[in-house]
């Protein structure tokens, strides 16, 4: 396990960045142009870069990037 230590800019920053990240997965998953083999690796990095999210995030700022849990498999 390693450990990071962010001023508040910094987390800010990386909360920013995550976001958009989580953002842009979300739209790559709603593309019907996209094959199943796609979006599944989409999903997986999805819901790694979640887990990093949910450290730093509120749980009501959390809920807003949940997936479904049928929806994207």
């Amino acid at each position: 396990m390693l450990g990071i230590l962010f001023n508040d800019k910094e987390c800010k920053e990386l909360d920013y960045v995550l976001r958009k990240e989580l953002d842009e997965m979300l739209l790559d998953l709603n593309d019907s142009r996209l094959d199943g083999d796609i979006k599944s690796a989409i999903t997986r990095r999805y819901k790694i870069v979640f887990r990093m999210y949910a450290r730093i995030a509120s749980p009501k700022e959390l809920s807003r990037y949940a997936l479904k849990a049928k929806t994207y498999q």
